[in-house]
């Protein structure tokens, strides 16, 4: 019978190492240089990963009802999901967001409703993702200001933003400008995190929607790394120090149902990463 990986590749019955393959060059140990095998030494077997539901209803009243319950549930994070005008910088009375409003996530149009969102939550506690990318500098500084206002100090604001423009024109769309601009306000938000929020995970590089769009397992790779260089040379080319900027970036790979496929995914990925 033909079997074939969701990528195309044909299963062959057994693997074999291939002929001069050096399991110590190539592999390593987790937690050391290439980081082939993971980036900590243990894994997730000393600590389990934080647990966050993508979650966004119409309003900020209902997802922050929403979020207190996945916490008593016991997720350890938050992950906010925005509406589609949100994402695109369109307020909620704006005519184009007409019918658009909250139906796929949250709608926050000021920083009265990232207040109401965030009501109650403990900010210095959990770490909050927040999957948004062209308006990612406009809600990033105010959900900062709310956590501020909760006396949380800057210094022990944590999570993630996506802030990946460049795979919007690739697979999903959700950009306002052109691409320099766009790049200019990636960079901006760097600098910005690394005097102010420096334990904020500045970009989420998405490999993830580029998969949904239809690509290959290592398709998926080569536009998502080739994303993750254009930002390390767009920030080194503003003056931005990549021993500084270099360790606040993060990845999101999609994971398909071929494990070892996602695996060797995963693993070709941090190598070709790291160099």
């Amino acid at each position: 019978m033909d079997r074939h990986t969701t990528s195309g590749f044909e299963i062959e019955p057994v693997y074999e190492p291939d002929e001069g393959w050096d399991p110590a060059t190539q592999l390593g140990e987790p937690g050391t240089y290439p980081f082939t095998r993971g980036p900590y030494p243990t894994m997730y077997r000393g600590r389990p990963w934080t647990m966050r539901q993508y979650a966004g209803f119409g309003t900020a009243a209902e997802t922050n009802r929403r979020f207190h319950a996945l916490l008593a549930a016991g997720q350890t994070g938050l992950s906010v999901a925005f509406d589609l005008p949100t994402q695109m910088g369109l307020d909620s009375d704006d005519p184009k967001a007409r019918g658009e409003v909250g139906k796929v996530g949250v709608a926050i149009d000021s920083v009265e409703d990232m207040r109401i969102l965030l009501a109650g939550l403990p900010l210095g506690e959990v770490t909050t993702s927040m999957t948004i990318n062209a308006t990612a500098a406009v809600l990033l500084v105010l959900y900062q200001l709310v956590a501020e206002e909760q006396g949380v100090p800057s210094a022990d604001v944590k999570g993630t933003i996506q802030n990946d423009i460049l795979k919007e024109y690739i697979a999903r769309g959700t950009y306002v400008y052109p691409v320099g601009p766009s790049m200019r306000l990636v960079t901006d938000l760097f600098a910005y995190c690394d005097t102010e929020l420096p334990s904020w995970n500045t970009i989420s590089i998405s490999g993830y929607h580029i998969r949904e769009a239809g690509s290959t397992a290592a398709q998926e790779v080569a536009f998502t790394l080739a994303n993750g260089l254009a930002y390390v040379e767009a920030a080194q080319e503003r003056g931005l120090d990549v021993n500084t900027f270099a360790p606040r970036l993060s990845f999101f790979w999609n994971a398909h149902n071929m494990l070892f496929e996602e695996v060797a995914k995963f693993r070709a990925a941090r190598r070709l990463w790291r160099g």
